[in-house]
């Protein structure tokens, strides 16, 4: 999961809503897979970023050495300067980058095909 090189832009596009129902013939079924794209993509950043600042947590809790670090602040930047979560899973999505399956439409081919 690359959302580090994500060509996907960082503020909202409009988007021809038909565009989306192109792989599922479905709008809803399309936003269903969007969000769960989100969802994967949000939680690896989040993890990603936790694991990141977790080397600049101090084992002290002193009110005195309460400072700012540059390094921690550069690492929050870059990370609130990428895409959304969403944004990145619309662009894969819409770039046929998201693998997808419905089981419930693979029962039904599976049952007429016999």
């Amino acid at each position: 999961m690359d959302y580090k090189g994500s060509k996907a832009p960082t503020n909202t596009v409009t988007h021809n809503l038909m565009d989306f129902c192109e792989g599922t013939n479905n709008i809803y079924e399309s936003v269903v897979i969007m969000s769960k794209r989100a969802n994967q993509i949000a939680a690896k950043m989040k993890e990603d970023l936790q694991k990141k600042l977790k080397e600049f947590a101090s084992t002290s809790d002193n009110l005195e050495e309460t400072f700012e670090n540059r390094e921690q602040i550069e690492i929050s930047r870059y990370y609130e300067k990428l895409p959304k979560p969403t944004l990145i899973a619309a662009d894969d999505f819409l770039h046929d980058k998201v693998y997808y399956r419905n089981p419930s439409k693979d029962k039904d081919k599976l049952h007429s095909d016999l």
